[in-house]
């Protein structure tokens, strides 16, 4: 059980956001479980005032359904949000490799470079985790390069999915880490090579195997 804590409700609603939160992202809290009330106080070390604010924002995500009969239930990846997802991500960065392909600045290259490097060291460690936080990365810098503020806030909105469907790929799929690294590794060289053809083919390929692992 946690140490409770006497910050103040505002800190701690926020708190208690992040780590239901994150426990659902991770699959601590899985899809389907059902959450009781006193499970959550146990977990967190509060009172219920902050976790009540924090479960009517995961609702309001979609990521928990609340019901007054049932209780609180960790919300299933339906196939049709998956699908949904994936179709809009498949549209959206088709468009940003037609933006940036070749037209990526020095500091564009270095950051990918970083974010590439990080993901190799993590998933040479095995870190599922910390590897679909860079996954997820990689995917927003695109939409950061672009320019285009409205493309990006929109992929930034759905990161949190983003993370927990690459998580569920990387744990079904043995050595996904490793394929995905080099499917980002390919992506990124096209996009510096300007390979505009190779880069789009390349990111339905990859999008594509995502959806069909979470849809079939």
């Amino acid at each position: 059980m946690r140490t409770k804590t006497s910050q103040p409700p505002e800190l701690l609603k926020e708190k208690a956001y992040r780590l239901i939160h994150e426990a659902i992202l991770n699959e601590t809290f899985e899809p389907g479980q059902f959450l009781s009330e006193s499970k959550l106080i146990d977990f967190l070390g509060m009172s219920k005032t902050p976790i009540k604010s924090a479960l009517d924002r995961l609702e309001a995500e979609g990521f928990v359904q609340v019901s007054p009969k049932q209780g609180i239930i960790v919300k299933e990846l339906s196939h049709d949000k998956v699908r949904d997802i994936f179709e809009l991500r498949v549209a959206l960065e088709l468009y940003v490799c037609d933006q940036i392909a070749g037209r990526l600045k020095k500091s564009d290259i270095e950051m990918l470079e970083r974010n590439l490097a990080e993901q190799k060291l993590l998933a040479d460690e095995g870190n599922e985790p910390g590897f679909t936080k860079a996954d997820s990365d990689f995917h927003l810098l695109l939409s950061r390069f672009s320019g285009n503020a409205e493309i990006h806030s929109v992929m930034t909105m759905y990161q949190a999915h983003l993370y927990r469907f690459a998580l569920r790929v990387i744990r079904r799929v043995p050595n996904r880490m490793s394929a995905a690294y080099e499917d980002h590794r390919e992506i990124a060289r096209s996009l510096i090579e300007g390979d505009i053809e190779t880069c789009k083919r390349l990111i339905q390929e990859h999008l594509a195997f995502g959806k069909g692992i979470l849809t079939t």
